[in-house]
């Protein structure tokens, strides 16, 4: 008998052991399975833009891009570029190459394996955010075997995993060319199918999207089984869908819903300190019949506006004023301390640019949930003498009408993009900036010596040199560093917020639990 239960135990503890390496090797992914439901409410309509990494333009994207697919490398908690789908990558000595291995044993959810040719599939396909950068610096995608990818520069390009493996871009985020090619770009909007932690279940086009946990992710099995994305624009509405339960978080409670939020014993108020800049738009300052492409003008604006007042009445006074549209915490931000309000300085230099009763400029546009900071904007230029119309638009329609320079007169808006200040500064002040409609000879030149240097210190005092012309030269205007206040639920366990270094939303989706 004792022989035989020495043997046994020998046979147990061998299996113990081989379960715990597993669970080891594999992100932890042996667990219960997932259960119950989460509802957040989002603060705008879902575009089905949202849905494929080849059109990622902002930081929106990504709040759908990380429950439904992958990338080779990503920011995750405690690490800014986590090896996901690469579990590991390398740059040559000439700085020429970069080596992706793939993880084996990864899956899409409709069964596909991921190799190296959806990388180079995905990669290809690109079209969002510095698209016409990586088109500029990258020779080619060459796919070395089934789970290695090499990557070949035209030339030295320091910021190139700055750019791939943060979201600054979604160029590395996985689709199956396998799927894509049967049902098309249109195709695959409707019924988007990816690596991620959950799959695609359904969607009400712009109103809702439902979604399933994905029990062979490679990770982890997700905690929750269900999670559903309604589109909530309206901000009193998402409040009393969280007070009733029908919203287990909702996102960007600004103002007055922020201090109710607060107040209800039930509910938290979660911050997302994410590293996005709000600013304004100088849409014709290209323009020299505008009134705009006058300096003084612009820093008249920047006179105008009492940021902290702004910060108070929309974000409860957590969001710092600045006069950088790079976030302070970014590698290569140049610290700037914003305008002070002076709204006598702000009439004087109206009065110098010939407009001493102040001056008609139109519409100012915005995308949900900052209408009223967009009010609030207004009513200090109105003060000022700069009459201008607050112009609500959906956010998707927004930023496209950015992005194609469609807009006149000024734009409330901002930017979330991660990276450093290179992949911040590119799509809005050099002249072949996704968002910019013209730039200056200097500035570009300045960009792309920064882009080839290889040292540190030089590189970054040419992007403090940039940071400070754009600043001298008022070519945006902005005003805060975005902190979001956001509503979560008594349901909720771990909502996901601020485990992801510099990101906005919930995430990883698959650590997101619900109470017991």
């Amino acid at each position: 008998m004792r022989s035989t239960h020495s043997a046994r135990m020998h046979v147990f503890l061998c299996l113990s052991l081989a379960l715990l390496l597993f669970s080891s090797a594999y992100g932890g992914k042996i667990s219960a399975k997932p259960v119950g439901q989460m509802t957040h409410a989002i603060h705008f309509t879902i575009a089905p833009t949202y849905f494929d990494p080849a059109e990622t333009t902002g930081i929106t994207s990504f709040l759908f891009l990380y429950a439904l697919h992958d990338a080779l490398v990503k920011s995750m908690p405690g690490d800014p570029q986590a090896s996901s789908l690469a579990e590991s990558w390398s740059e040559s000595e000439n700085g020429l190459t970069y080596d992706f291995i793939l993880r084996r044993g990864v899956t899409f959810h409709n069964g596909d394996p991921l190799t190296a040719e959806d990388v180079k599939f995905s990669f290809e396909r690109y079209r969002g955010s510095s698209a016409s950068l990586y088109k500029e610096k990258v020779k080619q995608v060459e796919i070395v075997d089934p789970h290695r990818v090499r990557i070949h520069l035209k030339e030295p390009w320091p910021d190139f995993m700055a750019f791939y493996g943060t979201p600054s871009t979604s160029a590395g985020w996985i689709v199956p060319k396998k799927y894509l090619e049967q049902v098309g770009d249109d195709g695959f909007k409707k019924h988007p199918v990816g690596a991620g932690p959950y799959k695609f279940v359904s969607q009400k086009p712009g109103i809702e999207l439902v979604l399933e946990a994905y029990e062979g992710y490679w990770r982890k099995v997700p905690h929750v089984h269900k999670l559903i994305m309604r589109s909530i624009p309206d901000d009193s509405t998402r409040l009393a869908m969280l007070k009733t339960g029908e919203a287990d978080i909702a996102y960007a409670m600004m103002g007055s819903m922020a201090e109710e939020a607060k107040r209800d014993p039930k509910l938290k108020l979660a911050y997302s300190y994410g590293q996005g800049v709000f600013f304004i738009f100088f849409n014709e300052q290209w323009d020299p019949k505008s009134p705009w492409h006058d300096l003084r003008v612009r820093q008249a604006l920047n006179y105008a506006i009492d940021r902290q007042a702004l910060s108070d009445q929309q974000t409860l006074g957590v969001s710092p004023p600045t006069a950088n549209i790079v976030p302070r915490a970014f590698e290569f931000a140049l610290p700037l301390e914003a305008y002070p309000y002076n709204p006598e300085k702000a009439k004087q230099l109206l009065k110098e640019a010939g407009y001493p009763n102040g001056l008609d400029a139109g519409d100012i546009t915005a995308g949900p949930p900052y209408y009223a900071l967009a009010e609030g904007v207004a009513t200090y230029l109105q003060a000022v003498g700069i009459r201008v119309k607050v112009r609500p638009m959906e956010r998707a329609a927004h930023l496209t009408a950015l992005r194609e320079k469609r807009l006149a007169g000024l734009s409330s808006s901002g930017s979330g993009h991660l990276g450093n200040a290179a992949t911040r500064l590119e799509p809005y002040v050099v002249s072949w900036g996704e968002y910019a409609k013209g730039g200056y000879p200097d500035i570009d030149e300045l960009y792309k010596k920064q882009s080839v240097e290889g040292d540190r210190q030089q590189r970054e005092a040419l992007l403090h040199q940039i940071q400070r012309l754009v600043h001298e030269r008022a070519m945006y205007a902005p005003l805060y560093e975005l902190v979001w206040p956001n509503g979560v639920g008594p349901r909720v366990a771990e909502s996901g917020f601020g485990l992801i270094p510099f990101y906005y939303y919930t995430g990883p989706y698959e650590d997101l639990r619900l109470k017991e």
